[in-house]
């Protein structure tokens, strides 16, 4: 009798408690995000009539679905704060800071001019001004901040796309998932050593041209940088001569063939487990130089160079007019880094997320600066990563809450159930700071909710050969149990065969 109770406690499962009630309300949320917009009216934009009826906070609530299950809403109101802010500056008809043909002007920073017109000073209520710019405004937050399409490329691997969204699924098809960290490596090919002697000032590149723009994307993701040179690193494809131009050319079908014969050379660091942007700058061998990129349509490619989704880029860099016939081989050339590098940032911005807004007719956009991000574009990613990382976080959550509660032998041990926990916290945290708009905060929570949820979904505690089913259980215990329960079973039905003898014959008796 000692002994079944004593099996059975040392066969049971250690499973730590989950909250699995929060984690099912997750499964169900419905995910709000508010920017806060602040509308500055400049002097002479409203009467004084009108300026004294001006509310002091207007709320508005735009529902967008991007599936059947999923909702997000968008509200916009008027509240002063530093990351995820907007600060719309109404300016009146007759003011010279903006071109006669343009109606808005979007800065580098946060901030936008709208101009009015004087027919809405005269004889207008409040009502109806407001009422006029309210679309204006919403272009305005269409560009600088999150959009349908903006969540809708965020979700789109845990969501049913329409056919129609193409642009969403060629946005989200270019760039890199959202992750904690990556890695840059910047590659020069040199094919032909013998012809030419390449210098490259990489790291002073990267320093002027790269690293300020890493530098404010820090809130997003951790980088790593590094560099090397190949030699004799030939592409995959051979190149097409076009006697109309006396150029070689690759054409569009052949791009797809040139990446993989080229990575096999690249290496990668074993020891991380981020995602790799590798950028690649070619320069030809002398015999088949000069050596254009060609799009679909056939005509060059003016900046030269390729990208590949979620890859990286390859530029085309050519040097024949260096090769004079009094040139001694190898030609010493210099490498003009600032060419380089301005095409390399721009298929970086692409690779990372970082989308460029078509301007309505009548806007007009300043350049993003020296940093090569506006500060209004770093917020539009910051939207889509925190809204991405809620989804993957909360995904890897349910699934693995999912899989616990099929497998009932899975053993839940402490360290998993503290990871799940603290999942679970930072993503009630990450909704509620979307939910008041506070941008820096939401992506650092979701940033750790990621983290954890991954921790605990790939614990080596949970690995299937530390676990078996309870067929397997079956198969172990049988062979050693039943030669020793048929004796013990023979006595039983002896025992209990001897038992109604006994009982018959005292009956006989007193009948």
């Amino acid at each position: 009798m000692v002994g079944v109770p004593l099996w059975w406690r040392t066969t049971e499962t250690y499973r730590a408690w989950l909250p699995v009630s929060q984690i099912n309300e997750l499964a169900n949320m419905q995910l709000q995000l508010s920017a806060d917009v602040e509308v500055v009216f400049a002097r002479g934009t409203v009467t004084p009539e009108q300026q004294k009826k001006v509310p002091l906070t207007q709320t508005q609530d735009e529902e967008h679905t991007v599936d059947g299950d999923l909702i997000f809403k968008a509200w916009d109101h008027r509240f002063e704060s530093p990351c995820g802010s907007l600060v719309v500056y109404v300016i009146p008809e007759s003011s010279s800071l903006l071109p006669e043909d343009m109606d808005v002007y979007i800065g580098q920073r946060r901030t936008a001019l709208l101009r009015i017109g004087a027919q809405m000073r005269v004889g207008r209520t409040v009502e109806q001004l407001l009422a006029h710019l309210e679309p204006r405004i919403k272009q305005v937050l269409q560009v600088m901040s999150f959009s349908h399409t903006d969540i809708t490329a965020a979700l789109s691997d845990r969501v049913r796309l329409s056919p129609g969204n193409k642009e969403s699924i060629a946005d989200s098809m270019r760039a890199f998932k959202s992750s904690p960290g990556y890695e840059i490596t910047f590659s020069l090919l040199n094919p032909d050593p013998k012809s030419h002697r390449l210098h490259w000032d990489i790291e002073g590149a990267v320093q002027t041209y790269i690293q300020p723009l890493l530098t404010k994307l820090a809130p997003v993701a951790n980088f790593s940088l590094d560099s090397q040179t190949l030699y004799y690193a030939m592409l995959g494809v051979n190149p097409r001569f076009d006697s109309s131009s006396s150029a070689y050319t690759l054409n569009s079908d052949s791009l797809a063939h040139v990446i993989n014969p080229v990575e096999a050379r690249l290496g990668s660091n074993a020891a991380s487990s981020n995602p790799v942007l590798n950028f690649l700058l070619y320069v030809p061998d002398a015999h088949h130089s000069p050596l254009y990129i060609h799009d679909n349509k056939k005509q060059e490619v003016p900046s030269n160079a390729f990208h590949s989704p979620r890859w990286g880029g390859i530029m085309v860099y050519n040097v024949n007019g260096f090769y004079r016939p009094e040139a001694v081989l190898p030609v010493d050339i210099n490498i003009n880094m600032a060419k380089v590098m301005g095409v390399f940032l721009a298929q970086l911005r692409l690779l990372l997320g970082v989308q460029s807004s078509t301007a309505p007719p009548g806007f007009l956009m300043a350049p993003c600066g020296s940093t090569g991000l506006a500060d209004w574009e770093l917020d539009r990613l910051m939207w889509s990563r925190s809204v991405e990382n809620v989804a993957t976080a909360t995904t890897t959550i349910t699934s693995l809450a999912q899989l616990l509660d099929q497998i009932g032998n899975i053993v839940i041990n402490d360290n998993i159930a503290e990871q799940v926990s603290s999942a679970v916290t930072s993503l009630q945290l990450a909704v509620a700071e979307l939910e008041a708009g506070n941008l820096g905060f939401a992506l650092q929570y979701s940033k750790e909710a990621i983290m954890a949820s991954e921790r605990a979904f790939f614990d080596p505690s949970l690995l299937h050969l530390l676990y078996f089913p309870d067929d397997q259980k079956f198969a172990i215990y049988i062979p050693l149990f039943l030669p020793m329960c048929v004796p013990i079973l023979l006595s039983l039905l002896k025992i209990v065969s001897e038992a109604r003898q006994k009982r018959r014959e005292k009956q006989a008796k007193k009948d």
